[in-house]
């Protein structure tokens, strides 16, 4: 057999790697880093054709120019780091200058780590305002043995870590809909966060809304200071449901009549839809069996399908 020329040698280590479904956040990205890897591999295909390595120079993976961009990482600055719950964390980023993210409403942005080796890459949505300048911020929970929470457990100030997208989002109109029932479990508040600040931020904007926010326990409450202020908006109001609560007499009183002990179920949604204003519009933001439970509650309540969107 004759050995492989040097040519063939360097056009292979040109060659890009497919990437493992590990690589893949599974949140249905444009482009997802398939497309990305099947663009990269057509053009390496007529390069090599073409015996031409400059036509792979167009080629970055990742970029430091600190703007998002959906095809190629890039490089930003952990500014700092709080620790909100046992497993739950805000980190904020740096952007150069005054600039801001330019997000649309919900929409999310994939992180890249790499772990023992091994490229993870998984969604989050920030939480900060979308007209947020110099910054933006990411709600993200740790799991014990999740890969990517490994990694980022691992973040501290002045770190860098690379982001792409954005992706995704809630085609959001102010006054498009009467009133907006957001279904939030956990970490699921992050894209609801963005929506309730610009209707607030929004003095024409009228559409009411009802957060329900399902956590463990009162300790495991995100963000209650930024969901207090935003309770106090006359068209905004927020529940809470606790799962493993028994009693709501250890509360402070101010969260008393608001909570719910135990499990978001089809009586107390039918409950929540009812007390509604107007007809509501539902979004919808958890795990996928939280998500598949709410969207059978809505349909009890008689809430249409086409009335419900799934972060």
């Amino acid at each position: 057999l004759q050995a492989m020329s040097d040519n063939e040698q360097d056009w292979l280590a040109l060659k890009p790697q497919e990437p493992s479904a590990s690589q893949c956040c599974g949140s249905g990205c444009k482009p997802c880093i398939y497309d990305v890897y099947e663009k990269e591999l057509a053009q390496w295909e007529r390069a090599k054709a073409m015996q031409d390595k400059s036509l792979l120079l167009g080629k970055k993976e990742q970029s430091n120019n600190s703007e998002l961009n959906p095809d190629t990482f890039t490089a930003f600055r952990v500014s700092s780091v709080e620790q909100l719950t046992e497993d739950t964390y805000q980190y904020k980023f740096e952007l150069p200058g005054n600039s801001s993210l330019r997000l649309s409403l919900g929409q999310h942005i994939v992180l890249r780590g790499v772990v023992n080796g091994l490229e993870v890459q998984r969604a989050y949505t920030p939480i900060s305002p979308r007209n947020a300048e110099g910054y933006f911020e990411v709600l993200i929970k740790c799991y014990e043995a999740g890969l990517m929470s490994q990694y980022i457990k691992t973040w501290k100030r002045a770190d860098v870590v690379f982001w792409r997208g954005p992706f995704g989002g809630f085609p959001y109109q102010p006054n498009k809909h009467g009133e907006l029932l957001m279904l939030a479990s956990g970490t699921g508040l992050a894209p609801m966060i963005p929506i309730l600040q610009s209707i607030t931020d929004d003095e024409e904007d009228e559409t009411f809304v009802t957060l329900v926010g399902c956590f463990p326990t009162f300790d495991k409450i995100y963000l209650k200071p930024l969901l207090q202020d935003l309770a106090r908006y006359w068209n905004i109001r927020i529940y809470y449901v606790l799962s493993q609560e028994t009693s709501l007499e250890k509360l402070p009183w101010s969260y008393q009549e608001n909570t719910y002990t135990g499990h978001l179920n089809e009586d107390l949604m039918k409950t929540i839809v009812n007390s509604c204003r107007r007809k509501p519009f539902v979004l919808i933001c958890g795990s996928s069996a939280f998500n598949e439970d709410m969207s059978r509650y809505l349909k009890a309540a008689g809430v249409e399908e086409n009335s419900c969107f799934v972060f």
